[in-house]
């Protein structure tokens, strides 16, 4: 750390003797209730400093209340926050649809329920459940089927091959098919990185 010029150490001296001023003349102006004029000083001090806490620890909080939300980090980057269950989930636009995602680096394909696959256009009754996977739920039939669009923050995929699961799952998954599509994942700090 840089030691304070005689420029900083004008102005801070100048800023502590006008805020010594400025509570001396509080304080002198109120010493009949000055009980109650405390009070009043430090619930508002706590607010204020509330107020900086939650500015300065906004990205954090942010990425524990919305972990869903992949937060831009350039043109070729999103960095996704680690939720309060260790899992990576993410939203991204399946045919122009938002569809919440759990980042599943054990999963082979990227693979929709029947739910987000509906809210994406596809008519799920139609669908050839011609494969088999196996889940912790036991073995369930999958329908392969190609996404016109995949987006996830600025990136944006066409023609991507994905599954639809006919058993009930709580989140659709985003595999390794579609990690593979990027040069780096990235876990670190509780955030994994996917960079193009």
């Amino acid at each position: 750390m840089d030691a304070m010029t005689g420029d900083d150490t004008a102005r801070f001296l100048y800023l502590a003797l006008l805020g010594s001023v400025l509570a001396l003349w509080f304080f002198t102006q109120n010493r009949e209730s000055l009980g109650k004029v405390a009070q009043q000083a430090i619930v508002w001090g706590l607010i204020i400093l509330g107020t900086i806490a939650v500015v300065g620890l906004w990205g954090d909080i942010r990425g524990t209340v919305q972990p869903g939300t992949a937060q831009i980090m350039g043109e070729d980057q999103v960095s996704v926050s680690r939720a309060m269950d260790g899992h990576y989930y993410l939203t991204a636009q399946v045919n122009g649809a938002p569809v919440d995602f759990v980042v599943d680096t054990g999963a082979t394909a990227i693979v929709l329920t029947k739910g987000d696959a509906e809210a994406a256009g596809i008519d799920t009754s139609n669908l050839a459940y011609v494969g088999r996977a196996m889940t912790a739920n036991g073995m369930v039939r999958t329908a392969p089927v190609t996404l016109d669009s995949l987006t996830v923050g600025p990136l944006r995929d066409t023609r991507v091959r994905a599954t639809v699961n006919e058993g009930e799952m709580d989140r659709s998954l985003l595999g390794m098919e579609y990690l593979q599509r990027f040069s780096s994942v990235e876990i670190t700090g509780g955030r994994m990185i996917l960079t193009r």
